[in-house]
């Protein structure tokens, strides 16, 4: 036992922090903010059933408990979607002249049903070193961090006013908070720049960290609706022609095919400083694609890992389906919805034309299925007043794990407040497990030293950046 964990200490050294520790302590600032990420997690906060208003209302109790006054705390809703509000809450900087910075977190979780999930998804449970729950990687960890780091600075006066806001809409939803704040609110949000969910860490097999991300850019969301209709009739007399049948030839089709390899600045220096930190087979290819983005050998080994292929090229996954209307009838009409992340640089017109081309069949109509959220012209700039401290924060709380820049694989409200001039970045300061912690998946976890390490490591961050 004592050879063992001394030779994990010296993996640890040598390669980053492994994830092995003994719990860490519940101290009284961990049991508070651990009661306001249970509060959240308790929350149901998806589209169908949940209440971002009153996760929004319960946050701002918290924030009035600890000082703000009402005339810092905005609790907002949209008169046709009372449900889905969300908080700003401001912390007045002793410097008039300073910019403010602005911490952006959503609210809102997709759907998860009990009788899928071993454990309650809308009880937020401690089990086998990790926290178990619905929303607790996505992102609803990242929220009760803003939350308990605004609450700590309150009584720590700060040169720069600190701006946090919780919204609702970001998985999807028809409206969307952050969206809205910028369309109605924006002195409300106004800010130098934004620190946002995305730029997760990577762990191992092994429980290894290796690296930190920062997100600058990311790709674009789209729905595409596939859609066969048929006359139908009654299933004793059956045709070869079936709507369901036609469908599903459809999306076999698209599911074989590998969109074009792409990458951006971010993405070819996330590989090249990524591949000493992998395994031999993985980093040669990662170094080879780097260098020659065309190299198709080296990506189809870098895609093994389902993330890193979602970094080369625009990625399309069916995600639901409908169809028929009887069980003793031919079926009248088959639906899908496929969701595609588009590469930068790749138009959702070329998108479309690609997934009619790859359907191949007359009768499946493609359509798009219409968002206000558009890419940003350009990926915000990471300056060194950027990532200074952010390298600096980390150096203090995971030695010897790079900061590494990279493009969002999924997206974030930081489509909506990038274009409008408040650039915003995806930095956590969490790490996830190979599995992605299984975000919008059953089970969804994330492990507690995880969060506890995190919550740590932002608050300095914050004040760093504060002044």
């Amino acid at each position: 036992m004592i050879a063992a964990r001394a030779a994990a200490f010296c993996l640890a050294a040598g390669l980053g922090l492994v994830l092995a520790q003994p719990a860490l302590a519940q101290t009284p600032d961990r049991a508070q903010f651990r009661a306001i990420y249970k509060e959240l997690i308790e929350t149901n906060t998806a589209l169908s059933e949940g209440d971002c208003t009153l996760a929004a209302q319960r946050m701002a109790a918290h924030l009035k408990q600890a000082g703000y006054p009402d005339s810092d705390l905005t609790v907002f809703t949209a008169p046709d979607h009372p449900r889905e509000g969300g908080l700003v809450a401001v912390l007045p900087g002793t410097d008039p002249g300073a910019k403010a910075i602005l911490l952006l977190a959503h609210l809102d979780v997709v759907e998860a049903r009990r009788e899928d999930w071993e454990r309650d998804p809308f009880t937020l449970v401690e089990e086998g070193g990790y926290f178990y729950g619905r929303g607790t990687a996505d992102d609803k960890e990242l929220a009760a961090v803003w939350v308990d780091t605004m609450m700590r600075l309150k009584a720590h006066p700060v040169r720069r006013t600190v701006k946090m806001a919780l919204t609702c809409g970001e998985e999807g939803a028809p409206f969307n908070g952050a969206e809205w704040l910028v369309q109605n609110r924006r002195d409300l949000i106004d800010a130098e720049f934004a620190l946002t969910e995305g730029g997760w860490g990577r762990i191992d097999e092994s429980g290894r960290r290796i690296a930190l991300s920062i997100n600058a850019g990311e790709k674009l969301p789209r729905n595409f609706i596939l859609e066969v209709t048929n006359p139908g009739g009654h299933a004793m007399r059956p045709v070869k022609d079936n709507a369901i049948v036609r469908l599903g030839a459809a999306l076999g089709r698209i599911n074989a095919y590998d969109f074009p390899l792409q990458s951006t600045d971010a993405s070819r220096e996330y590989f090249t400083r990524m591949a000493p930190l992998v395994a031999p087979d993985m980093g040669a290819a990662m170094t080879a694609f780097a260098k020659n983005p065309h190299d198709e050998k080296a990506a189809a080994i870098v895609a093994r890992d389902p993330a890193y292929n979602a970094m080369m090229r625009t990625t399309c996954v069916t995600t639901m389906i409908e169809g028929g209307h009887a069980t003793n009838a031919m079926p009248q009409r088959a639906r899908a919805n496929i969701n595609c992340r588009i590469f930068p640089g790749t138009t959702v017109e070329a998108v479309q034309a690609r997934l009619t081309e790859l359907a191949a069949d007359p009768q499946v109509k493609v359509s798009v299925q219409a968002r206000s959220k558009e890419p940003a012209k350009s990926a915000p700039a990471l300056t060194d007043a950027i990532m200074g401290p952010i390298t600096r924060v980390a150096a203090r709380h995971f030695p010897g794990v790079p900061v590494i820049p990279t493009l969002e694989i999924g997206s974030t409200d930081a489509a909506y407040l990038t274009p409008a001039g408040i650039p915003t970045y995806g930095f956590t300061a969490m790490f996830f497990d190979p599995d992605g912690s299984r975000l919008h998946g059953f089970n969804e976890r994330i492990r507690t030293e995880v969060v506890y390490q995190g919550r740590d490591m932002l608050y300095d961050l914050v004040r760093d950046y504060a002044g």
